[in-house]
């Protein structure tokens, strides 16, 4: 942390289908890697764990307890750290099976936030292994002690005023009314997606624009972590495009069809100044969500975070010659608006031959 920057990460190991102790593994180098350079909030695809494209492989025991065996490993292995992490898995609860994001910090598991809508639809199947999730939080036994688990769940850190988490899965955000939207207005200002978003022609754009669009709309840090190289090309293909956002600016962005993490310093002040300034930015109680509460050590960092000397211009030079005609089109336009009509042209002339007029029109 460093006046109200705070690092964060989006990563996609290498992984390999139903080799849960393998993408553990690379789990906990992609960990070590985010330690070194300063993250504080890292995020890890949809699934990752197991790796998504299991197929019916997920409907088998043997699966799912070593899904839990090798979390329990990797909470282990983040004993002594403070850094959030978030990662993907299968979880079994009431004999029904769940897409989940598990957050994760200093040895603990915090929470488990189930994913709430199932594409079922052209080249997705998830609710034949899955169930969607639900809004309210029950208490999960885990390794001696309670975890919540539901949507409405927000973790909000007690060293850092400014700073509150919400998780939601893939589809979630292309959903009619993505759960983020209540996470934002119950006071949110970091949301995280666990994501396994395939590749089709044209969707890497519209990809960017929603998240660029929903970290807008929402005032708030968004990043979005995507399955990539290592998962099932039987079905599908994805290509790892990760993307940490803030308020419409996309801060960082993965080459596509390469397995990296990518790091950007999220502005929390601004966006808690960004939140009081819009005044039809609306929020509301906090009555029916779970908070749980995390703490960061504050420490200085360097910041890898450019500051455009020349914000109103466009960064990327392709966009300024035409950005420019606009804006002296609408100059021009706004000009020409604000012409004096004939008539009060004629009454100008008139005052400045000598004629006294019983109104004055400026």
């Amino acid at each position: 942390m460093r006046d109200g920057f705070l690092r964060v990460a989006a990563a996609t190991p290498d992984v390999k289908v139903a080799d849960v102790e393998f993408n553990r593994k690379q789990m906990e180098e992609s960990i070590l890697d985010a330690r070194k350079k300063g993250a504080k909030i890292l995020v890890f695809p949809e699934l990752g764990l197991t790796s998504y494209t299991c197929g019916d492989l997920f409907l088998q025991k043997a699966l799912l307890t070593k899904a839990k065996g090798e979390l329990r490993e990797l909470i282990r292995f983040t004993k002594g750290d403070d850094m959030l992490i978030f990662a993907g898995l299968p979880w079994e609860y009431n004999n029904k099976l769940f897409n989940v994001a598990a957050a994760i910090q200093d040895g603990r598991l915090l929470g488990l936030v189930p994913k709430m809508n199932l594409p079922n639809y052209s080249e997705f199947y998830e609710a034949r292994q899955f169930n969607a999730g639900e809004e309210r939080t029950v208490r999960v036994e885990w390794d001696g002690y309670e975890v919540p688990f539901g949507s409405r769940i927000l973790y909000r850190c007690t060293t850092v005023d400014n700073l509150m988490v919400g998780a939601e899965i893939c589809e979630d955000v292309w959903a009619l009314n993505p759960p983020s939207i209540g996470h934002a207005a119950a006071g949110a200002t970091v949301i995280v997606n666990c994501s396994a978003s395939s590749e089709t022609t044209g969707k890497d754009s519209y990809r960017e624009a929603l998240i660029n669009g929903q970290s807008a709309r929402l005032i708030c840090g968004y990043i979005y972590a995507n399955a990539g190289d290592g998962e099932s090309t039987q079905d599908l293909v994805f290509g790892g495009q990760n993307i940490i956002a803030e308020n419409g600016t996309c801060l960082a962005q993965s080459k596509r069809f390469v397995n990296e993490t990518i790091y950007a310093d999220l502005d929390l002040e601004r966006l808690e100044a960004e939140r009081r300034r819009m005044t039809t930015y609306q929020t509301r109680g906090r009555e029916d969500y779970t908070m749980v509460d995390f703490a960061f050590e504050t420490e200085e960092l360097t910041l890898i975070r450019s500051i455009d000397p020349a914000p109103f211009i466009p960064a990327d030079k392709r966009h300024r010659r035409p950005d420019a005609r606009r804006f002296s089109r609408s100059r021009r336009w706004g000009l020409r608006k604000g012409l004096p009509t004939p008539a009060v042209r004629t009454r100008c002339l008139e005052f400045r031959a000598g004629w006294t007029p019983r109104w004055r029109f400026w």
